[in-house]
């Protein structure tokens, strides 16, 4: 049977993998919480990228949101928005399996390689909204209840 990374090395592969990265797109972060699954959340540009760890799945996963107006969130994993964005062709070219560390770091890299190419096209307002949308955003309305620290 397959050993899901707890949620502390969970935390700790992402701001290891996801350090260079933040740091080179200005993102502030991670909040990290654990309210129904772990997440750690890294905002900037008007962008949140949240990466979460399903212990039941095995599997690790980003999201893109990008808020369109005071009470309204657009949200949309990673893999699709690259592909809306012409970035990749296909589904399949990154992993998200956390069935074990190795496997959970392999899906870390790619879905963090996946954001470095897509952030420049989601800060730019007049065209994140279209993109968003066409990749099959989520749409959520109201406050997201994510606590500030």
């Amino acid at each position: 049977m397959p050993v899901v990374p707890s949620a502390k090395t969970f935390f700790e592969e992402v701001r290891a993998v996801y350090a260079e990265t933040a740091t080179a797109l200005g993102l502030s972060g991670p909040i990290e919480t654990t309210f129904v699954l772990p997440v750690s959340s890294y905002k900037g540009g008007g962008v949140e990228y949240e990466f979460s760890l399903d212990f039941r799945e095995g599997g690790v996963n980003c999201a893109a949101g990008i808020e369109v107006n005071p009470v309204t969130t657009l949200i949309v994993d990673i893999e699709p928005l690259a592909i809306a964005a012409g970035i990749v062709e296909k589904r399949g070219d990154i992993s998200y399996s956390a069935q074990n560390l190795k496997q959970l770091r392999k899906s870390l890299v790619g879905q963090t390689g996946y954001v470095q190419r897509v952030h420049p096209l989601l800060t730019d307002a007049a065209t994140a909204e279209d993109l968003m949308r066409r990749a099959g955003a989520r749409e959520w309305h109201g406050r997201r209840s994510t606590p500030e620290q």
